[in-house]
């Protein structure tokens, strides 16, 4: 079974633009334990979208898991982990953060809950929800 996601990047350190150009691209730089263990239990094939932070503060595109956990490479512990996402689509309509807080349907989502996580599980209802808003 598919799980969902919800990956974040501030869009002047990685944006949507460039994953779009790179296609398959590793995610790195995660250095929360809490977000660490979620990309822990990504599985090849997951879907994600992918959130401008700080800056736009929506939901720009879909992404899907193309490599498991391995060690992130921009660290040399080998304590945190990274996985490979590739971009699949563009969302035909950016579904913002304001968007999501006033969606009642959307209660509970762990954006909202948990802000600071840059990778968060999105369960199917709410998956449902944000894929009707941003027009897929």
């Amino acid at each position: 079974m598919t799980a969902h996601w919800l990956v974040k990047s501030e869009p002047d350190a990685f944006s949507w633009e460039q994953q779009m150009a790179v296609g398959v691209e590793p995610w790195t730089g995660v250095r929360n334990a809490q977000a660490a263990n979620n990309l822990r239990a990504m599985r090849a094939g997951d879907l994600a979208f992918f959130y401008h932070s700080n800056e736009g503060r929506e939901i720009v595109g879909v992404v899907e898991v193309a490599r498991e956990a391995y060690p992130d490479p921009t660290e040399e512990t080998g304590r945190w982990p990274c996985v490979d996402m590739r971009a699949l689509r563009p969302v035909p309509q950016p579904v913002t953060l304001a968007a999501i807080k006033a969606e009642p349907r959307l209660e509970g989502l762990a954006l909202v809950r948990q802000s600071r996580l840059s990778v968060v599980p999105v369960s199917e209802a709410h998956w449902a929800v944000l894929s009707e808003m941003a027009g897929l």
